[in-house]
C-alpha cells in the first residue's frame, strides 16, 4: 500500500469513526458544498469587511484604531466595553476568516451580529447612504449594513462553498455534505 492509499484510507477511516456530540455539530457547522455562489458571496464579505476591520482595529485607512474605535462605540454609541471590544476583534478577524473560508458560517454570523447593531446605530438617518454629501459629515443611512447583512446570511446558509478551507476539512466531494 502506498503513502497516498493509506493517507486515504486513514482520512476515510476518521471521517467514519464515531464523534462526539461537539464534533459533530463542529463538522455540520462547516460543512459545505461546491457551491460557487457561497464562495462570491463570502469572498465579497470578507473582503468588504477587511478594510472595516483594518480602520477599526489598527487604524488603516484613516481609522481610530482600537483604543478610538472601542472609545467611540462605548462614549458615543453607548456600547457596553466587552461587546464593543468583542465587535472590534470580530471585524478584524472574521474578514481573513471568511477570505480563506475556515469557519464561513461562524464568522458570517459574527459579521452579521455587528451589523445588527450598526443598523440600530444608523437607523435614525433612514435607509439611504450619504451618497451626495447632502447630510451632516458622518450621517449615513443603513442600506450598506442591509447588503452586508444579505451576504452574511448566504454564508451562514450555504457555508464557505468551494474553494474553501471548510470545504477541505469537511471531506470534500461527500454527496451528504453538499
Amino acid at each position: 500500500m502506498t503513502t497516498i492509499d493509506q493517507t486515504h484510507s486513514a482520512l476515510t477511516f476518521a471521517r467514519r469513526a464515531p464523534r462526539a456530540p461537539l464534533v459533530r455539530t463542529l463538522s455540520r457547522a462547516i460543512a459545505t458544498g461546491d457551491d460557487r455562489a457561497a464562495t462570491v458571496a463570502r469572498l465579497g464579505l470578507g473582503l468588504i469587511m477587511l478594510p472595516h476591520g483594518l480602520q477599526h482595529a489598527l487604524g488603516f485607512f484613516g481609522g481610530y484604531g482600537f483604543s478610538g474605535t472601542l472609545g467611540w462605540m462605548t462614549g458615543t454609541l453607548g456600547f457596553p466595553t466587552a461587546l464593543a471590544a468583542l465587535a472590534i476583534v470580530t471585524e478584524l478577524i472574521a474578514p481573513f476568516l471568511l477570505i480563506v473560508g475556515l469557519g464561513g458560517r461562524f464568522a458570517a454570523v459574527g459579521v452579521a451580529g455587528i451589523m445588527a447593531g450598526a443598523i440600530l446605530t444608523h437607523a435614525p438617518a433612514g435607509f439611504f447612504m450619504n451618497w451626495f454629501g447632502k447630510l451632516p459629515a458622518g450621517t449615513e443611512g443603513f442600506e450598506y449594513h442591509l447588503v452586508v447583512t444579505a451576504l452574511a446570511a448566504v454564508v451562514a446558509i450555504k457555508g464557505s462553498g468551494a474553494l474553501s478551507l471548510d470545504r477541505a476539512l469537511s471531506g470534500a466531494g461527500d454527496a451528504r455534505r453538499a
